[in-house]
């Protein structure tokens, strides 16, 4: 065994990929997350998950896209919590909950009711990542946070 694979925690899993911002983009990231999390074994929040996933890849297609920048779809599972990162270049534009009669922002609605916890990590320059988690009872304690440990909740 390697010296870099001696020092990974055996419960961490993560599967990272970048796709196109287009509408076929979207689909793949909700497919692609669904298989991961079925060959993980988190059936119990595999549903919700591509929900979430569903939602933030559309929100990175529709409202985030820029020509030639492709969006990159990030699950991880660490300590008790699925952690579902959708990273776009459009750091300028930062999701807003839907609060009335509008078309834009609905689906967030949809990611707080389904998530434990979501929120947006800014940078680098010019990206943003807008992320949920899903706490897993029973796999450890509750990861809350960007990946540098900041809580930035969005309720």
């Amino acid at each position: 065994m390697n010296q870099d694979t001696a020092e990974l925690p055996r419960t961490a899993r993560h599967f990272h990929v970048q796709l196109s911002s287009t509408p076929r983009g979207a689909r793949l990231a909700r497919l692609l997350s669904l298989e991961q999390l079925r060959a993980w074994g988190l059936v119990h929040v595999q549903d919700a998950a591509a929900h979430v996933v569903a939602e933030l890849a559309a929100n990175a297609v529709t409202h985030a896209r820029l020509p030639g920048r492709d969006f990159r779809l990030s699950v991880y599972v660490t300590g008790g919590a699925l952690r579902i990162e959708v990273a776009d270049a459009r750091g300028d534009r930062l999701p807003q909950l839907g609060a009335g009669e509008g078309e834009s922002g609905r689906g967030l609605l949809l990611v707080q009711a389904l998530a434990n916890r979501w929120g947006v990590t800014a940078g680098p320059a010019p990206r943003k990542t807008v992320w949920a988690e899903f706490d897993l009872p029973g796999c450890g304690y509750p990861y809350a946070g960007d990946l540098d440990g900041n809580t930035k909740e969005t309720t």
